[in-house]
């Protein structure tokens, strides 16, 4: 075994490992984030604000007995994320309206009885142009092709590889300043979950890791830059960014998907006018 082995192993021992009743408690948390998101599929439109969707997901969290955990978390103000176009991750809703043609992700993380749900999905603002639809369809088939790559006893590089090979393929390219990361009754934890092939990073994955998978995927160059707002991340060349995120528990055979869409929408898709 090399020292890089060793270093990957002991990583990989000190990342929580959790079993039935951590999963059946993600399920609830990762049930109800969905049940937002799904939610907010009949109220994105032309002319509606980011910041009346956000207040949306604190209504239906309080509603749920749960709690945004972007509320107040470092510093931010509000309870979603939400990106639009060029906007790669971390969108701070306001008061401008949406606009016909559009993409926008929502993302959404709920604490149910002290667990993390955290998912995102994009949405189509009206009649959206087909390079949006390709890149939004591209950026959900990396997520699945991720998600086939998990199991106990593959790597994170395997995760990493299914990810960057597709993107790569279809002519667009993976975001690398944003990761997926460890969860439960934490907010971020380990392991880091890169959605590339990164050689000097590579950890064994477990029967009871939770993680997140959420890939970002830009038409242009892959590079972002951090707004004076010290959250919002755009890419440099302005060309268009999507993301789709699960939350997920490793199994010995593969992965189980906490934050599936009850409703079935949890592939890009324009909501009902």
């Amino acid at each position: 075994m090399t020292e890089t082995e060793i270093i990957e192993r002991k990583r990989s021992s000190q990342i929580p490992l959790h079993g039935p009743e951590a999963f059946a408690a993600m399920r609830r948390a990762g049930r109800l984030t969905a049940e937002a998101l799904d939610m907010l599929a009949a109220e994105v439109a032309p002319g509606v604000t980011t910041d009346h969707l956000d207040r949306l997901v604190f209504d239906f969290a309080r509603d749920h007995g749960a709690y945004p955990a972007t509320l107040h978390y470092r510093g931010y103000t509000k309870s979603t994320c939400i990106s639009i176009n060029h906007v790669v991750c971390h969108g701070i809703p306001n008061d401008k309206p949406l606009r016909e043609g559009d993409i926008i992700n929502i993302d959404v993380t709920l604490i149910l009885d002290g667990w993390h749900g955290d998912s995102s999905r994009m949405y189509y603002v009206g009649e959206v142009p087909r390079r949006a639809q390709r890149l939004c369809e591209i950026t959900y088939e990396c997520l699945m092709r991720g998600l086939a790559a998990i199991k106990s006893g593959a790597w994170t590089n395997d995760i990493g590889a299914a990810i960057q090979t597709y993107a790569e393929s279809e002519r667009c390219s993976v975001v690398r300043d944003f990761c997926g990361h460890g969860l439960g009754q934490v907010f971020h934890d380990s392991p880091t979950i890169l959605h590339y092939v990164e050689p000097s990073y590579n950890v064994e994955m477990k029967a009871g890791m939770l993680f997140t998978v959420e890939p970002m995927i830009n038409l242009g160059r892959p590079q972002v830059k951090v707004l004076s707002d010290g959250w919002t991340a755009v890419t440099r060349d302005r060309s268009l960014s999507a993301q789709f995120e699960h939350t997920i528990g490793v199994t010995e055979t593969g992965c189980e998907i906490f934050t599936l869409s009850p409703k079935g929408l949890d592939q890009p898709y324009a909501p009902a006018s």
